[in-house]
């Protein structure tokens, strides 16, 4: 359970678990309900890594072109018209499936002292992300429209995965 790992984390094990949330943030607020005490968790927590596997684009048949306003709006790239993202066109090699293989759309969020503070305050969790944002926390989302850009993914695998 939630409570084994939290002592098994007090008396300096280091402890690996695995939760079922949306997102890096839903990580607190999960093991909160959990019934793991705040001040236990604040203590313990180090950090929190969430990811979401994304198919990737078969690099054989790859095909690049330019991006409709919409995807560009969807993008924050709406000033970028040299902006090119592909999509897939299938061959022998991918099966026509047009993706070979998976890679991880990912956000870390590494617990400080100050962050530490708002989950022994689980009411101020939205002012958590706003300093952790601040500090350079970078959604999953945010990963994504990376590696769409990059020409590993498409943006509908990524609206896939990120949209809940």
């Amino acid at each position: 359970t939630a409570r084994i790992a939290v002592q098994a984390a007090l008396t300096g094990h280091l402890v690996f678990a695995t939760l079922h949330t949306n997102d890096a943030y839903s990580a607190v607020t999960r093991l909160l309900e959990m019934g793991v005490e705040d001040y236990l968790l604040a203590s313990t927590l180090r950090g929190v890594l969430a990811q979401r596997l994304v198919r990737v684009l078969c690099p054989n048949c790859r095909q690049s072109y330019r991006p409709s306003q919409e995807e560009l709006k969807k993008l924050g790239l709406l000033s970028r018209t040299e902006t090119k993202l592909f999509h897939f066109q299938g061959c022998v090699d991918c099966r026509w499936s047009g993706f070979s293989g998976r890679t991880g759309l990912y956000e870390l969020l590494p617990i400080d002292k100050e962050l530490q503070v708002f989950i022994t305050r689980a009411a101020q969790l939205d002012q958590m992300k706003k300093v952790a944002r601040e500090k350079g926390f970078r959604t999953m989302l945010e990963d994504g429209w990376d590696k769409v850009k990059a020409g590993i993914t498409t943006v509908d695998e990524v609206m896939r995965v990120t949209s809940d």
